[in-house]
């Protein structure tokens, strides 16, 4: 039997799907394996849509002029096991770490990944993918909430996430991971309303 999440209830499931299972399915969908389960979250609303583009945007940039990795949007599959595959909203790989991207996906931990708030993601991305995140090395956890105004920065110690900061609209947001960031955060926020 097949452990899905497609939206919807599901009978209990026995066998867990793997990153080659993975592979089989349509590439048109944004589909995530956690934990041997294919999850089908919905399309981003427009406001999630509008802070991704322009708090990317702004990460590329400043990343690509400083020469210090790269950045990716969703969807890039990052594998960070065989049961493990997700499509982060952004993430940021160092130079130093270029060796895990692939022409096909990430192998590995970003330095850096920003999960967007979406009513339809904001559990998972606060539980099952904070603490997925953390067992296998991400240092660095963004959730962005369109609608709260917020930015929450989380740092990676040992194997759990602590609360570097909240950043609320109008202050400035800075990342311990790429040193000298910073972004005014309506300037990213100003955009989703």
């Amino acid at each position: 039997m097949i452990r899905t999440n497609l939206g919807r209830k599901s009978d209990p499931v026995t066998t867990k799907l793997t990153y080659e299972d993975y592979l089989k399915t349509p590439d048109d969908e944004r589909l995530e394996l956690l934990d041997g389960v294919l999850t089908l979250p919905p399309a981003p609303n427009t406001a999630h849509q509008s802070v991704q583009a322009e708090l990317g945007w702004r990460l590329a940039q400043f990343v690509r002029e400083g020469q210090l990795g790269h950045v990716f949007f969703a969807p890039t599959d990052v594998v960070l096991s065989d049961t493990d595959v997700v499509q982060p909203d952004l993430l940021f790989i160092s130079r130093e770490r270029a060796g895990i991207i692939t022409s096909a996906n990430i192998q590995g931990a970003p330095d850096l990944i920003v999960e967007i708030r979406s009513d339809s993601t904001a559990e998972r991305d606060e539980t099952v993918k904070r603490r997925l995140y953390a067992q296998r090395g991400v240092k660095e956890y963004w959730l962005v909430d369109p609608e709260a105004a917020t930015a929450t920065v989380l740092l990676l110690q040992k194997d759990s996430y602590e609360q570097d900061a909240i950043y609320r609209d109008g202050q400035t947001l800075t990342s311990p991971t790429l040193r000298g960031f910073t972004i005014n955060l309506s300037e990213i926020f100003r955009t989703a309303d």
